[in-house]
């Protein structure tokens, strides 16, 4: 199932971690000193293909201590921020139109992918029927 489901299913979750980063920047456009921030999608999903990394060991007792790996989720790698063309003068970096059309688009992508699992389940839907 990962192999019919996995990549579509990646992408889902990544689109709607990055319609939660572009509907939060549309709420704060008003913000003094919001920064704007987007992901690399792209650059997330070679992430989220990618095998696991080890997670850091500490080989002596003396060494420096790897931090909690409930530390290391926090810092969200995808979340980037965006360079404005013009920022505002009280320091926030959204603007309106450019969120608006990333977040049009985010859902345009969004929808075509659902529209591939959709057709990937009526496949199986008819090879399980045998139609």
């Amino acid at each position: 199932m990962d192999k019919l489901f996995g990549i579509p299913e990646q992408a889902m979750r990544l689109r709607g971690e990055r319609h939660q980063l572009l509907a939060s920047n549309i709420a704060n456009a008003d913000t003094p000193n919001y920064k704007a921030r987007d992901m690399d999608f792209q650059q997330a999903m070679r992430q989220a293909g990618a095998p696991p990394a080890r997670p850091l060991q500490a080989t002596h007792a003396q060494h420096l201590q790897p931090p909690p790996s409930d530390m290391l989720s926090a810092a969200d790698p995808k979340s980037l921020y965006r360079v404005p063309h013009g920022a505002a003068l009280d320091g926030n970096t959204v603007e309106t139109h450019v969120e608006q059309a990333k977040f049009a688009e985010n859902a345009v992508n969004h929808q075509a992918t659902m529209e591939f699992l959709g057709g990937r389940i009526r496949k199986l839907t008819s090879a399980i029927r045998g139609e």
